[in-house]
């Protein structure tokens, strides 16, 4: 590990966050002589982050926390266009609107991490300044200065073209907007480091170079690894789609559960990216073993769960999952699914019941579910995949589906 004497470098080294850095003793000496400005770009695709941001969120938290300024920049110009680095096809295009309304559900969740009072952080949209380029001046005045060559030597293209698959024009253009929304930063705000994914690291070094022959100024790149879990799934996704950081998307508790799941092998690596206890703390909770790891893992679930949706909020998951788990309660805490209540009458079929619950992806996922006996209604092992539910099998109001031991759903009528 280098010794880094600012705190900021430091802290990312200390918790796992750094990958490359393009001039570590430089950028080092830059934090030393004081506050500097740095900036993570954050596209509109979807209207919420999910927990795969969690890690570049967490980056400009410690920045700040160690006395620099951090910019959340939206991607209201970039989104149009869509990052084509390391995805195997185009992204789907969406309209200004379409950007606009998943910016607004974005920007919520950065005020639980960053402070902005004062201009100490600072969220700045690149629409601002990409949606009213002039096309011919700009080629002029900056993509002379992009070499096609170095481009397509990156590995983000080169993937893509070895496979043959289709690079449009509009997506090769997004690194050359990502290199000059570095310059135009530090042009508005004296912004010298881009941080990011380690796959932004082609486009990041373009920004550099962009800076040194635009600006003659001196920029910086520093990315964080990709992140997968021990056995290799993907950060942020699970079997049933991302893990969002929108309430109105994921609830609490399903988001404290996604965290209690964590491999026993990363419950340490998680402490250190996603959660700010000390790192003393961090070392004893990680070596916990046995049983007692479990207790870590409810920890990590409530600290994370608390960052995002508020500490209220992150204990009353935990209480209910405890009630669930531990009491066998029926909590009216846990996830609840609303069906017509004339159609619960009639009966639903108890696979079809099982989908509607986001338990289950098909009947047959669900079928098989049941057949494996990880199917329950009410605490009651499913014996029959073509029994119906009905109102007789409502208990204080609702009826609750289990699928295995960790997913609990409410059906309730109304």
């Amino acid at each position: 590990m280098t010794a880094f004497k600012s705190d900021f470098l430091r802290v990312l080294s200390e918790r796992g966050f750094i990958h490359q850095i393009s001039d570590p003793e430089g950028l080092d000496e830059a934090c030393l002589k004081g506050p500097i400005t740095a900036y993570i770009g954050f596209d509109a695709t979807a209207p919420s982050l999910h927990a795969g941001s969690l890690i570049q969120i967490m980056m400009l938290h410690w920045m700040q926390e160690t006395g620099h300024r951090p910019i959340a920049l939206m991607g209201g110009g970039t989104t149009m266009i869509g990052d084509p680095s390391f995805k195997d096809e185009a992204r789907k295009l969406l309209t200004v609107e379409d950007i606009d309304a998943n910016l607004a559900g974005i920007k919520r969740v950065f005020s639980k991490f960053l402070d902005f009072d004062g201009g100490r952080a600072l969220m700045i949209n690149n629409a601002d300044w990409l949606r009213s380029l002039n096309y011919v001046e700009f080629l002029r005045d900056v993509g002379r200065h992009f070499s096609v060559n170095k481009m397509l030597s990156y590995d983000s293209v080169k993937l893509r073209l070895d496979r043959e698959q289709s690079l449009s024009f509009l997506e090769f253009n997004y690194m050359i907007l990502q290199g000059y929304d570095f310059v135009e930063l530090n042009r508005r705000t004296g912004c010298i480091l881009q941080m990011g994914g380690s796959d932004q690291w082609g486009n990041i070094v373009n920004g550099i170079d962009l800076g040194h022959k635009m600006e003659r100024a001196q920029f910086y790149a520093l990315t964080s690894p990709l992140l997968t879990t021990s056995s290799g799934a993907k950060m942020g996704k699970t079997a049933s789609g991302a893990v969002w950081l929108e309430p109105d998307m994921l609830s609490p508790y399903d988001y404290w559960q996604y965290w209690r799941n964590t491999e026993d092998a990363d419950v340490g690596r998680f402490f250190k990216l996603y959660t700010k206890l000390p790192m003393d703390e961090i070392a004893r909770l990680a070596g916990l073993g046995g049983a007692e790891i479990n207790e870590a893992k409810k920890i990590l679930a409530t600290e994370i769960t608390a960052l995002v949706h508020g500490r209220a909020v992150a204990d009353q998951a935990a209480e209910t999952a405890r009630k669930t788990f531990e009491e066998g309660a029926l909590s009216a805490d846990l996830p609840t699914v609303e069906i017509p209540a004339a159609e619960l009458a009639a009966g639903i079929g108890v696979l079809t019941a099982f989908v509607r619950a986001g338990l289950a992806a098909s009947n047959g996922e669900a079928r098989r579910a049941a057949q494996g006996g990880a199917l329950k209604v009410n605490d009651m092992a499913v014996a029959n995949e073509r029994m119906t539910l009905s109102d007789a099998d409502l208990v204080a109001g609702v009826i609750k589906l289990s699928q295995g031991k960790k997913k609990h759903v409410l059906l309730k009528p109304v």
